[in-house]
């Protein structure tokens, strides 16, 4: 099988009145016969993994679990891993990425999610905490403001199910372009995607992403980067970026990764 999608979310996808994101998400998971696991550990709110259940299972889904992993034991326990093993989707949900890489990271579990969307199709979302911890590095923490400066975002490893991209969320909310620019100028490797709320990145198999939701998502390009100063930047310094590639998609905007070639929806036909 193919690698399954990989849905990560700005924080405060809309739950009620156009809960448009998880909806999609159900869908591609298989809709009224999908299986989807919910991964609440980023939240330290008991209600967290019972409220998105109920919400699937409004939504059609006839089999939602909750598995909230607390202890780094709990990520060896030979039912929940069964779950993991069956299900079409996982979702993540937010809250504290470093609760999330502290508790998962390096086990078990975060092993088969791994494995299981880069080789057997398992469609993974994960909103806010939950789409930061995705991609092979992560934005732990860090500093508002929209000029990178040289101490302005730090770094930890996340589940690596892509190398493609790192990812920033809440991103127009609370100005963070700036911390974005930085963790790319210090590696230019990933391309850099900003989330707003309620926007959600579909990013297919076929490595094409498309936006959905009622935000926008900020991409940028670091392919063609000329000159960063990181190397060079005093602590709190601003730092250089030269020869980036910025774009700003909205709902049915794409992004095709292998490309770097970012296309918008077609004009609908006059009538």
């Amino acid at each position: 099988m193919s690698r399954g999608y990989i849905v990560p979310i700005g924080g405060a996808e809309d739950k009620l009145r156009d809960p448009a994101i998880l909806r999609r998400f159900l869908e591609i998971c298989g809709g009224t016969d999908a299986r989807i696991v919910i991964i609440p550990t980023a939240s330290r709110l008991e209600d967290t993994g019972p409220r998105y259940v109920e919400l699937f299972q409004e939504f059609g889904a006839t089999h939602v679990v909750s598995l909230p992993f607390v202890e780094r034991s709990d990520c060896a326990r030979e039912d929940w891993l069964e779950e993991l093993k069956t299900a079409t989707g996982v979702y993540i949900t937010g809250g504290n990425q470093l609760r999330l890489s502290t508790t998962i990271g390096g086990t078990a579990v975060a092993d088969l999610l791994r494995h299981r969307n880069n080789h057997e199709g398992l469609h993974v979302g994960g909103t806010s905490a939950g789409a930061s911890i995705m991609s092979e590095h992560m934005i732990a923490y860090g500093d508002e403001g929209s000029t990178p400066r040289s101490d302005m975002v730090s770094l930890a490893p996340g589940f690596g199910l892509t190398h493609e991209f790192i990812v920033d969320q809440h991103f127009q909310q609370r100005d963070r372009l700036g911390r974005l620019l930085a963790a790319l100028a210090f590696n230019p490797r990933p391309i850099g995607i900003g989330l707003d709320e309620d926007t959600a990145a579909f990013l297919s198999p076929e490595d094409c992403m498309e936006v959905v939701g009622s935000g926008a998502i900020t991409v940028v390009d670091p392919s063609n980067m000329e000159f960063s100063s990181m190397d060079s930047a005093r602590r709190h310094d601003p730092v250089s970026v030269i020869g980036i590639r910025l774009h700003v998609l909205t709902e049915g905007c794409t992004f095709d990764v292998r490309s770097r070639e970012a296309t918008h929806p077609a004009a609908t036909p006059s009538t």
